[in-house]
């Protein structure tokens, strides 16, 4: 797993007991809130009693009223209206929601979903063109349009009027158009961080002049599919949407629906925000990611189960065939990076490929991202031109980065965690060299694992996940409570699932707990038995038999008797020497490796009698916190330089049977090293 800066929330259990017994809550449930940010009991009764009586008037829109009125003028003279959709789970929810309402309400309209490989996101002049062959006279924009400058000016040039509803960032020029609904130009006091869904919701309490009321009951749970598909934060309004949507989904779902949770194997199991994110949403997403988006809002707005089924059917294929796509350009890209190793110590990693498809580079630059540990870009390339796809960290701004080179781009877009882009395939190196340039002039930020509570494993019980499920939706601003487990010692270790993970038994004390690890094998798990551990684990529930229980599911570990900010440290300093930036020479003594350390890390690889893929581990073997891992990295790269060790199919660092005599004073490695100092 990524290694990461732990970080453990401090613990106000004073102020949390006396909240919990205000509130009549648990104090584990207070302590968690606490954490996320409310100072007080008033702040916390009002989270956990989010209701629909909070939501603010729609009218705070600035230009909800000139929306509403050409909304209905249209419905009235029976005029052919537009809704012009996005091909992911948010757009797609957001047609859906905004063409039944207007299809009940009695309007002449239709809805364009546009194709993610051929004409790619928001309104293009091109689909201008085609809507006006159709006669149409009103384009209602959900999930995209803000910045659709030069279309909304076309859109007027052929007589159509255009109402523009979106929650992306606002820029320089807003477009021309009869009515701009945008939670960034709202007057709202509430929470207004809404995605598109909610924007389109807002659109439809208006029509139905109400703050929610009847219609949350019709839409909540396409609403709360969408809001947690795009990851918004899941407070205020955003939170009572979900809220709202999740019970629709456990009582009564609609046909479509249904039939997406039957394919995804959750149809009688409680459907919570984590099925959401992980089951529901990805499969909605994978009809525009790998073929057409069209089918996806088909399910949404069928009644008839036969083509639910179907369609569902249709789709679940898609998404394994997105799984696989997504997996072969995955290990394309990372055996990439690894044999160009100068890849890897990149501040940012960019990596491209030829015919990857651009449907799943995004994917793909996430999973790269919680491996390395850094902001990741991923490209692909075709016929002399390519598509980017990144993905950041928190504490830097892929967006700033993109737009300080966008010299070498023929267009960009994004945020700061997330961005896209276009370039011709002959600048890539020039952009790999240009965005690690203004890397290298920003700090930058290390990956942090956040701690909410250190939990004593004798307290895991089945109340502890009752006090954690108080705190549901859990999603971007409210996310899933993370507890640290300290000073573990490994009893035993198994493969699970075919291999496919990994399951370890541990001890403190009197305790002794169960620990999955998913999606990390047996054989590139790095640590063994006897190992002592801490982990960032989260809890859930789990029923076996009739009988419940708590799952506990690794979410990150390191060894317990590592000095994190040393290592971490250390990791830095190695990194400097591997893309060959000069070392202050005060640190000359933590990377550069005396003869006794090469001798104690051979031996420790030789003798240990266990399987060594950690480099920390061989740290400890040497009687050492962290802090000369920059040293023993440089140890094991002059070891394996001069085939005295090698690296086996499972990542396991091994002796090479009869090595060649060697003198390792003559490594090209040390010589390199050495220029680096100062």
């Amino acid at each position: 797993m990524t290694r990461k800066r732990w970080i453990v929330a401090p613990a106000d259990k004073g102020a949390a007991s006396e909240i919990a017994s205000e509130l009549g809550i648990s104090p584990l449930t207070a302590l968690l809130a606490l954490n996320r940010g409310f100072s007080d009991s008033e702040s916390i009764r009002n989270f956990l009693l989010t209701s629909d009586d909070g939501f603010c008037d729609p009218f705070a829109f600035p230009d909800m009223r000139k929306a509403v009125e050409r909304i209905e003028t249209a419905i009235l003279n029976g005029e052919k209206i537009l809704v012009f959709g996005d091909y992911d789970a948010d757009g797609l929810t957001s047609t859906a929601v905004l063409k039944s309402h207007l299809e009940a309400r009695g309007a002449h309209v239709e809805a364009y979903i546009p194709d993610r490989i051929t004409e790619g996101y928001g309104l293009s002049l091109e689909a201008v063109e085609y809507i006006r062959q159709r006669d149409v006279s009103l384009i209602i924009t959900v999930d995209n349009g803000i910045s659709a400058v030069k279309e909304a000016e076309l859109a007027t040039e052929y007589g159509i009027d255009l109402v523009i509803t979106d929650h992306h960032k606002v820029g320089d020029s807003i477009p021309k158009s009869v009515a701009v609904i945008n939670p960034h130009l709202c007057d709202c006091t509430n929470d207004c961080s809404l995605a598109g869904v909610g924007v389109a919701f807002k659109v439809i309490c208006a029509l139905e002049e109400s703050y929610a009321g009847g219609v949350l009951e019709e839409y909540a749970d396409l609403v709360a599919i969408g809001t947690v598909a795009d990851a918004v934060p899941l407070v205020g309004e955003n939170r009572a949407l979900v809220k709202s949507g999740l019970n629709i989904l456990n009582t009564h779902p609609r046909v479509g629906i249904k039939a997406l949770m039957s394919v995804a194997g959750v149809l009688d199991k409680p459907i919570n925000s984590q099925s959401v994110a992980f089951f529901l949403a990805p499969r909605i997403n994978a009809a525009g990611r790998m073929g057409k988006a069209q089918r996806a809002l088909d399910l949404l707005l069928t009644e008839d189960e036969e083509e639910a089924s179907a369609l569902a059917l249709e789709i679940e294929g898609e998404n394994a065939k997105r799984r696989e796509v997504e997996e072969k350009i995955f290990l394309e890209a990372l055996s990439i990076i690894n044999t160009t190793q100068k890849y890897q110590h990149d501040r940012v990693i960019i990596v491209d490929g030829d015919n990857w498809h651009h449907g799943v580079i995004g994917i793909v630059a996430s999973r790269l991202v919680d491996m390395f540990g850094k902001p990741c870009i991923v490209i692909t390339k075709e016929q002399g031109n390519a598509k980017g796809s990144g993905r950041s960290l928190e504490g830097f701004s892929l967006y700033a980065a993109l737009n300080a080179v966008s010299s070498l781009l023929t267009h960009f877009g994004g945020h700061e965690l997330a961005a896209g882009f276009g370039l011709l395939s002959e600048n890539i190196n020039e952009l790999r060299k240009a965005v690690n340039a203004y890397a290298s002039k920003v700090e930058m930020p290390f990956p942090l694992q956040k701690i909410d509570v250190k939990l004593n494993p004798n307290a895991i019980n089945v109340d502890i996940v009752d006090s954690i499920e108080e705190l549901e939706p859990f999603g971007s601003g409210n996310n899933l409570p993370v507890f640290g487990l300290f000073g573990m010692t490994i009893t035993h270790v198994e493969s699970v699932s075919d291999g496919k993970h990994t399951k370890i038994r541990l001890k403190r004390e009197k305790a002794f707990i169960s620990v999955i690890f998913f999606k990390t094998s047996f054989e590139s798990f790095a640590y063994s038995v006897g190992d002592k551990v801490d982990l960032a684990v989260q809890l859930s529930k789990n029923v076996f038999r009739n009988n419940l229980y708590v799952n506990i599911r690794a979410v990150n570990i390191k060894f317990s008797d590592i000095n994190q900010d040393e290592l971490l440290f250390g990791i830095g300093l190695y990194e400097n020497y591997k893309r060959r930036e000069s070392i202050e020479k005060k640190h000359y003594v933590l990377i550069y490796p005396e003869r006794t350390e090469f001798a104690a890390v051979y031996r420790a690889v030789k003798d240990s009698g266990e399987v060594i893929r950690n480099p920390e581990k061989l740290c400890l073997a040497i009687g050492d916190d962290g802090s000369k891992i920059a040293a023993v990295l440089i140890v094991l790269d002059v070891l394996l330089e001069a085939s005295i060790i090698c690296i086996d199919e499972t990542g396991a660092y091994c002796v090479v049977d009869n090595p060649p005599k060697t003198d390792l004073n003559k490594s090209a490695i040390l010589a390199d090293l050495r220029n680096c100092f100062e």
